[in-house]
């Protein structure tokens, strides 16, 4: 069974850029346009993992991750933060919500792969 992620950004190029690689790769992909669009697609659809922005309108990232590990389907799902925060506050907050790990932009699509291939086993 083909893994589905989750691509969670509110720029429509990085989505697509993400979309691109991971779909290069063998993976279905679902974007979503911010974390509140995010979320509603997640109760509606279990994903194998997510790979989402930080800093987007309506819900960031950090809350997207910390809303999804309330929800019995995403308690154990790998959650990547991919954004060009790299300050040790937002990556501890990240990690305090529940992000699996942390990749900054602009990302390299080899080591985006290798990451997911990593976390989701």
């Amino acid at each position: 069974m083909v893994a589905t992620i989750l691509a969670v950004d509110d720029s429509a190029s990085m989505r697509q850029m993400v979309a691109f690689t991971l779909k290069g790769a063998g993976y279905n992909v679902v974007e979503a346009v911010d974390g509140a669009d995010a979320l509603n697609k997640a109760k509606a659809q279990a994903f194998d993992c997510v790979v989402t922005d930080v800093n987007m309108p309506n819900k960031d990232g950090i809350e997207l991750i910390r809303d999804l590990r309330a929800l019995p389907n995403y308690k154990f799902t790998p959650m990547l933060m991919l954004t060009t925060e790299a300050g040790a506050d937002k990556k501890q907050q990240g990690k305090d919500a529940g992000a699996t790990g942390w990749i900054v932009k602009p990302f390299n699509p080899d080591q985006l792969l290798k990451t997911i291939k990593k976390v989701m086993g």
